[in-house]
């Protein structure tokens, strides 16, 4: 009954160590380069942080991000078959096509609510933001202008959405939403032969039980030691030198993304689900942390998808659904680290910003956001289609953008804590809608499950 809180605990100590050895190695790393010890500094990283699949870094050890690596992939490889065991499963147990309809539309319409009202809150505080001149400008001595990523048309997530072939849509985890549809198709498809079909329904059942047991030996025995690997790399990598320049957008996307993290599900909650949003704060929170330190949306969805059903009381055939669907078009932080970022780009490009086309990157930002792979990095990379569709493409802005790829990282690890708390929160009010939401577990104590509950009673 201890077992998660204790892992909650531990997740809490490592994150906290991760922050205190991260700042620690900042100020090892601005001493040593002050003081003329540069090469110094370049061994320890090449020990401890490098990237060894990077360019230059062939004999490089990188202790921290073997560790991180290792625990992400581990995790990350049973992204799809979990994905489509849950979603085929929950369709199949689904009798009632009226039931099914219901559930989808809240779930969406859940979704584009969160979505539109951080798209203004984002919108709002950019404007004033730019019409502030807090942004002004930055020094781009040794950033080199570069696009980053090849823009395209926001829609192509549209026509991506349906696989050329089946192998390539389950080999391929950045793009999930297209095996969301086979899995959907898959469900219906069972559902409505009626039992005829048998061995299909029992192999997902027993792939989905065999993901369970490796996502808990997984996330129990290494979750904690990566997640100290994870957070001292992020922080020892990045020095100050790059956020200076762009600390009030780093200091305005991420009091918007902590705020919207702390109040604004807690608000959606209190009022769509009509609970105590108190017990979903504190139960979700190890989701969040686990979010922040691997920065990756998959790689926390059955965690997520675990806490989600077993502490916070929501059916398992609506979290099923809603949440691996929700790490494929639900991306609230992503949408607004865009608007910001962006807003950032054109003020250093010299462009005007009005509200018509604060409009058009909030609309692009809500499309671009939907295609987001659900991986670390994705969203500044995703970033430049934005830019693409609003035209803000010259020099300086470009610089501004290689700026925003170079000190982005420690965002999008808060950003990935606010699209997957966003999913849980949506799962609780479609559950609780449905009738299909249990206010005991929910009241419980964090470290009864459902089962346990169930058995006491």
């Amino acid at each position: 009954m201890k077992k998660k809180n204790t892992l909650a605990k531990k997740m809490m100590i490592a994150l906290v160590l991760g922050l205190i050895c991260g700042i620690g190695c900042i100020f090892l790393r601005e001493n040593l380069i002050q003081n003329g010890q540069s090469d110094l500094w370049s061994s320890i990283n090449s020990w401890l942080f490098a990237d060894i699949s990077a360019e230059g870094n062939e004999q490089a050890l990188g202790i921290f991000y073997i560790v991180g690596q290792l625990f992400v992939r581990a995790l990350q490889v049973i992204i799809i078959p979990m994905v489509f065991t849950s979603i085929t499963l929950a369709m199949i147990k689904i009798n009632d096509a009226r039931k099914l309809s219901r559930i989808s539309s809240k779930t969406i319409g859940t979704f584009l609510l969160t979505s539109v009202v951080a798209l203004a809150i984002a919108s709002i505080v950019g404007i004033i933001a730019f019409d502030a001149g807090v942004f002004g400008s930055f020094d781009a001595t040794g950033l080199e202008a570069g696009n980053g990523s090849t823009g395209s048309n926001p829609l192509m997530i549209l026509i991506n959405a349906i696989p050329l072939n089946i192998v390539s849509a389950f080999s391929n985890n950045s793009g999930v939403l297209a095996v969301v549809i086979l899995a959907v198709a898959t469900g219906l498809a069972i559902n409505a032969l009626k039992g005829k079909i048998e061995i299909l329904p029992k192999l997902c059942e027993e792939i989905s039980s065999i993901v369970t047991v490796s996502l808990g030996y997984i996330v129990n025995t290494f979750g904690p030691i990566a997640i100290f690997a994870l957070i001292t790399r992020t922080f020892a990598s990045y020095g100050i030198d790059f956020l200076k320049p762009a600390m009030m957008y780093v200091i305005i996307t991420t009091v918007l993304l902590l705020l919207y993290l702390t109040f604004g599900y807690a608000f959606f909650v209190s009022i769509l689900a009509k609970i105590n949003p108190i017990p979903f704060i504190k139960k979700i929170s190890k989701v969040a942390l686990f979010g922040f330190s691997t920065s990756s949306s998959a790689a926390t969805l059955p965690l997520n998808l675990k806490t989600t059903t077993e502490e916070i009381g929501v059916h398992e055939e609506i979290a099923s659904f809603v949440l691996p669907l929700g790490m494929t078009i639900n991306m609230d932080g992503t949408a607004i680290m865009q608007v910001i970022a962006t807003i950032f780009v054109a003020s250093c490009g010299g462009y005007e910003i009005t509200l018509p086309s604060v409009i058009l990157i909030a609309i692009l930002a809500l499309v671009a956001s939907i295609g987001t792979p659900a991986a670390p990095g994705a969203g500044a990379i995703v970033l430049f289609t934005i830019l693409s569709g609003t035209g803000f493409t010259n020099e300086m802005a470009m610089m501004a953008y290689t700026l925003i790829l170079a000190i982005n990282r420690p965002i999008e690890m808060l950003v990935t804590s606010l699209n997957c708390i966003g999913d849980s929160a949506a799962a609780v009010i479609v559950s609780n809608s449905e009738g299909m939401f249990d206010e005991e577990v929910y009241n419980s104590d964090a470290c009864n499950s459902t089962e346990e509950i169930k058995a006491n009673a």
